[in-house]
C-alpha cells in the first residue's frame, strides 16, 4: 500500500478547523496552511460571475493571489474568453489546467499573454474546484503553482476541503447578514460614532441622549455581534459592512 502524503493525513483536521471558523478572515487563513500543505503558490475563492462580467476582482470572495497579477487580468479583460471559466459554467468535474498547455481556445487572441502572464508568477498550473452554497450559488475554488499535476488523491482531499470551505463561508455571510439586520438604528448609529473616536459623553450630546442610554445601545451591540468589548463590535461592524 502507498503511503499518504503529509497533505494527505491532514485532510480531517483541516476539516475539523473549518467547521468551527468564525470568520472569512480565519478561512483566508487556513486556505494558506492548505495551499502550503499541497505545494501551491496561491488560491482563489469565487463566485461564478455572470457571462457578461468583465472583471474577476468583482467576482472574487477571497483570494492571496498577487495584486499585481489581478489587476492587469482585468485590465487586458483576461475573463470575458476565459476557457477555464466556460468549463466552470459547463460542469461541476474538478480538473486541472496548464496555461502553457491550454485546451481551450480563445476568441480574442490572447493565449500568449495569459500564458506570459501566469508564467511571471510562477502560476502556470492549477487545480479547479467547483462548488455550490445550499442557496445554489454556484462558485469554485482554485490553488495555482508550478508544481506537478496533482495526484488522483491530492484532487479528492482538495475538492472535499473545498466543499467545506465554501460552505463555511456561506454560513458566516448568512450569519452576518442576520447580525445586520438584528441591530437598531441607535446601536448602529452609536457604533459608528465610535468608530469615528467619540467617546460616550461625546456621543450622548451628539445624539441627544443620555450617556448611560449610549452605553446601553453599545452593550447590546456587543452582544448582538457576539464580541467582548465594544472595540471588537467596531472592528466587527465595520468588517462585515454594518458601517463605514
Amino acid at each position: 500500500m502507498t503511503p499518504l502524503s503529509p497533505a494527505s493525513t491532514g485532510v480531517d483536521g483541516f476539516i475539523q478547523e473549518i467547521v468551527g471558523l468564525k470568520t472569512q478572515f480565519d478561512i483566508f487563513r487556513i486556505m494558506k496552511r492548505v495551499t502550503e500543505a499541497y505545494r501551491s503558490r496561491a488560491f482563489m475563492v469565487l463566485n461564478l460571475p455572470p457571462v457578461t462580467s468583465l472583471e474577476l476582482q468583482g467576482t472574487t470572495v477571497i483570494t492571496n493571489w498577487p495584486a499585481e497579477l489581478l489587476t492587469v487580468y482585468d485590465q487586458e479583460s483576461l475573463l470575458a474568453n476565459s476557457p477555464i471559466l466556460r468549463r466552470l459554467r459547463t460542469s461541476s468535474v474538478p480538473f486541472f489546467y496548464d496555461t502553457t498547455k491550454p485546451t481551450g481556445s480563445r476568441e480574442d487572441g490572447k493565449a500568449v499573454l495569459v500564458a506570459a502572464l501566469f508564467e511571471r508568477f510562477k502560476m502556470t498550473r492549477a487545480a479547479y474546484f467547483p462548488t455550490q452554497e445550499p442557496s445554489g450559488v454556484r462558485g469554485a475554488i482554485s490553488f495555482s503553482g508550478d508544481r506537478e499535476h496533482f495526484t488522483p488523491e491530492e484532487m479528492r482531499d482538495l475538492s472535499y476541503i473545498s466543499i467545506h470551505v465554501f460552505d463555511r463561508l456561506a454560513e458566516i455571510r448568512s450569519l452576518d447578514t442576520r447580525m445586520r439586520d438584528t441591530l437598531t438604528d441607535r446601536e448602529v448609529d452609536c457604533l459608528n460614532w465610535t468608530a469615528a473616536g467619540k467617546t460616550s459623553a461625546e456621543i450622548a450630546e451628539i445624539l441627544h441622549l443620555s450617556e448611560h442610554t449610549v452605553n446601553h445601545y453599545l452593550n447590546r451591540a456587543t452582544k448582538k455581534l457576539d464580541t467582548v468589548n465594544r472595540t471588537q463590535a467596531v472592528a466587527k461592524a465595520l468588517r462585515i459592512g454594518i458601517i463605514k
